[in-house]
C-alpha cells in the first residue's frame, strides 16, 4: 500500500483539532483540500476514519487506532528535527521517560539533580504511571526509556538494567505502638486495616503473590493510586502497610510511625531501567540513558 506520507501529516492535524477548518489553518491549506485528502486517505485505507456531525468530527475506532500510531511517529519526527537543529551546538534536546513513583523518589530525583547540572540544555519530560502502564507506553513508542519497580514481565524486544535494590518495611501509625514489640504472623494482618497500592500496580501483584505463598489472601482495606498517598494515611492511623525503608525512615526516627515485625521475610524490591531494543534513541535520550546506566547517581541507602 503506497500512501503519500503527507496524507498522514494532514490526518494528524485533523484528528488533533477534530475540526477541518482549524486543521487547514494550522497547515496553511484550504478546507476543501484537506477534506479531499482525507477522503483519499480513507479510500486508500479502505475504512472510515471520521464521523462527521453538526459539532465537528470525531474519530472512528479505526481512526483512533491510526492516530495512536501517527501521533507517536509525528512527535518523534519533530523531536529528531529539533535535535538535529541543536547538534551543531549540542547539548540540547527533549527526553521523555516513564517512571513509577517509588523509582522517582528513591532514585531519579537525586540522579536528575546532578544530570541537570552537567547537561542544563537537555529538557526532560517525566510521565508518572504504574509499572504495567509505563511498560505499555514504552512498547507503544511514547517513551524514550523507563525506570520502574519490580515485578514485571518483559518481551524479548525490551532490554533491562538493574539500577538498585531496596527493602520495604511494615509500618503503622502511633496507635499501633503496642504491636511493635510483637512478632506478627501474616494471617494476623487481616485483623488490622491494610493499606496498599491499587490492583493495577506491580506492588499489588507482588504482595498478592507473597500472601498467597503463605496461604493468606491479600485484600487491602484501602487501595490508593500512588505510593505518595500511603505514608500520610498510615501516619494518620488509617491502617498499616508495606513501604520502602528509605521513605519511612524519617517518620520512624521522629516517632510518627512504628515498625511492625512479621514472622517471614518481606520480598526484596528493585528498580530497573528498561528500553526498547528495536528503537534507536535520540542523542539527548541516549546521553541521559548512558549517564544513569553508568551509575552517576545519588540514592537513598536501603
Amino acid at each position: 500500500m503506497d500512501i503519500n506520507f503527507e496524507y498522514y501529516k494532514i490526518f494528524y492535524y485533523v484528528a488533533k483539532y477534530e475540526n477541518i477548518t482549524k486543521a487547514a489553518a494550522a497547515l496553511n491549506s484550504s478546507q476543501p483540500n484537506v477534506t479531499r485528502i482525507m477522503k483519499l486517505l480513507e479510500s486508500q485505507l479502505g475504512c472510515r476514519l471520521f464521523v462527521r456531525g453538526a459539532r465537528g468530527i470525531s474519530l472512528t475506532e479505526e481512526g483512533e487506532l491510526l492516530y495512536s500510531h501517527v501521533e507517536t511517529a509525528y512527535r518523534q519526527l519533530l523531536g529528531a528535527q529539533e535535535e538535529i537543529g541543536r547538534q551543531g551546538s549540542f547539548r540540547g534536546g527533549m527526553v521523555e521517560i516513564g517512571v513509577t513513583e517509588t523509582a522517582l523518589y528513591l532514585f531519579l530525583l537525586n540522579a536528575l539533580h546532578r544530570f541537570r547540572l552537567e547537561f542544563p540544555d537537555i529538557r526532560i519530560k517525566i510521565h508518572n504511571h504504574t509499572t504495567p502502564e509505563t511498560i505499555r507506553h514504552l512498547i507503544s513508542g511514547k517513551l524514550d526509556f523507563a525506570i520502574v519497580t519490580n515485578p514485571f514481565e518483559l518481551s524479548e524486544t525490551v532490554s533491562c538494567h538493574k539500577i538498585m535494590d531496596y527493602d520495604e518495611v511494615l509500618v503503622g501509625g502511633t496507635q499501633y505502638r503496642p504491636l511493635s514489640d510483637t512478632i506478627l504472623e501474616l494471617r494476623d494482618l487481616k485483623n488490622h486495616s491494610l493499606i496498599g497500592l491499587g490492583r493495577e500496580s506491580a506492588t499489588y501483584r507482588l504482595y498478592k503473590d507473597f500472601f498467597i505463598e503463605h496461604g493468606v489472601d491479600y485484600e487491602p482495606d484501602m487501595e490508593v493510586a500512588t505510593s505518595g498517598l500511603m505514608l500520610p494515611l498510615i501516619e494518620n492511623n488509617f491502617g498499616i502497610g508495606f513501604v520502602p525503608v528509605a521513605l519511612a525512615l524519617p517518620l520512624l526516627e521522629h516517632g510518627k510511625l512504628v515498625q511492625l515485625q512479621i514472622n517471614c521475610p518481606i520480598p526484596k524490591r528493585s528498580i530497573q531501567m528498561i528500553a526498547d531494543k528495536g528503537r534507536g534513541k535520540s542523542l539527548a535520550a541516549d546521553t541521559l540513558y548512558k549517564y544513569l546506566k553508568r551509575g552517576k547517581k545519588i540514592h537513598h541507602n536501603s
